[in-house]
């Protein structure tokens, strides 16, 4: 019952205090009972179209509008050459992203796009896990080194010879909203601080209207995602049907989201992966509204929908030390997951690798996952 404390033979959890009762009246309602409280999920295939139309529609996308090149570079020392590029998607400023490569040899190359993560901050988003022909802003040393070792892995990952996409999603970076009273211009420490801080209350602002609109967060992620997509696949430096995606926590939202509702060749999802009732006690609010979204809990859990293309190769790190999910919850998510690939005929289509630190996509986590991906999108 993950850290749930049981008072009495009633059930208690945290956040939910005298409510908590509320949980055992949701599960004996068979009628109205969310699909992740079923011990056995759904056929893979019929979770699947409930995923590509919950984030979707997937069919007849608009393509990115006006792509064009901003900036290109060349970086031997470094081993990666790149590009800024921007492209429209019909609504809000334009997007930007980075386009990374080996600086030598010739390709088609793997394809790889790299999803950055959420961490309550919004004021950068491809910046986070990739560098620019201008290095970073200093101000996010500190998201680096406590999430990602240090270093932009997307670089890394370009060095080993792939073609790298990282684009700011909806909300991040070139793709944020202009906040009344929030700092615009200057990136110094405190008012991007200042912005993130207002953006973590603007985030519930964007899901009502995304309600009001007849959609979601989640939906709108996933989306540009499978846009970005689409145009790294576009891309004549790119292997045909090559393609995979990484993502660290919110990334790894993305991630598992992309690998439902896409035909993405392999999928890496980084500290971010857990079943609902191993979140009830304590491990809710913490969460973007991208894990909740709406219908998606009356379908499956959360790890329903990362295994619900089992054809498909799939990693996932867990992090014994996260605090963001509980053991059990992480236990029981990869149970869930190694069965439906079992389940399948491919149960080496799925591994999971497990690591004792905290909630992070360290130097040591980013050499097995290239590595990993490597070998699937080689196979593919």
């Amino acid at each position: 019952m993950t850290g749930a404390r049981s008072t009495g033979g009633a059930v208690s959890y945290e956040d939910l205090g005298p409510y908590s009762d509320w949980v055992d009246r949701v599960r004996r309602d068979e009628s109205r009972r969310p699909g992740w409280m079923d011990e056995t999920p759904r056929r893979p295939e019929e979770l699947r179209a409930l995923a590509c139309d919950i984030l979707g529609p997937v069919d007849g996308e608009t393509r990115p509008l006006g792509a064009r090149v901003e900036a290109s570079w060349r970086d031997d020392e470094a081993g990666v050459s790149g590009e800024l590029v921007t492209w429209d998607l019909g609504y809000g400023p334009r997007t930007e992203a980075y386009v990374l490569w080996p600086s030598s040899g010739d390709g088609p190359w793997p394809g790889v796009v790299a999803l950055h993560c959420h961490g309550g901050f919004t004021y950068y988003g491809k910046e986070k896990v990739a560098d620019g022909p201008a290095g970073h802003d200093p101000v996010l040393d500190p998201v680096r080194r406590e999430l990602y070792g240090g270093r932009a892995y997307a670089n890394a990952l370009a060095r080993q010879g792939v073609v790298v996409l990282v684009h700011d999603v909806f909300t991040w970076g070139s793709r944020r909203f202009v906040l009344a009273g929030a700092p615009a211009g200057s990136a110094r420490a405190d008012e991007v601080a200042r912005y993130n801080a207002a953006a973590s209350v603007h985030e519930h602002v964007v899901e009502k209207y995304c309600r009001l609109l007849g959609t979601t967060f989640a939906a709108v992620v996933a989306h540009e995602d499978r846009t970005a997509l689409a145009y790294l696949g576009s891309r004549p430096e790119v292997a045909t049907g090559r393609i995979g995606c990484i993502g660290l926590s919110g990334g790894g939202i993305r991630a598992a989201m992309l690998q439902a509702t896409s035909d993405v060749a392999a999928t890496v999802v980084v500290a971010m992966m857990s079943t609902y009732e191993g979140m009830l006690d304590r491990h809710v609010a913490s969460h973007t509204w991208m894990l909740y979204p709406e219908r998606w809990p009356t379908c499956g859990d959360w790890p329903d929908l990362v295994a619900c293309r089992p054809s498909s190769p799939l990693l996932v790190q867990y992090q014994r030390g996260d605090r963001l999910f509980s053991a059990e919850g992480m236990r029981d998510a990869h149970r869930r997951i190694a069965a439906v690939y079992a389940g399948t005929g491919n149960a080496g289509g799925y591994e999971a690798q497990h690591y004792d630190g905290p909630h992070c996509f360290d130097v040591s986590m980013q050499e097995a996952a290239f590595a990993w991906l490597r070998a699937a999108l080689d196979r593919a």
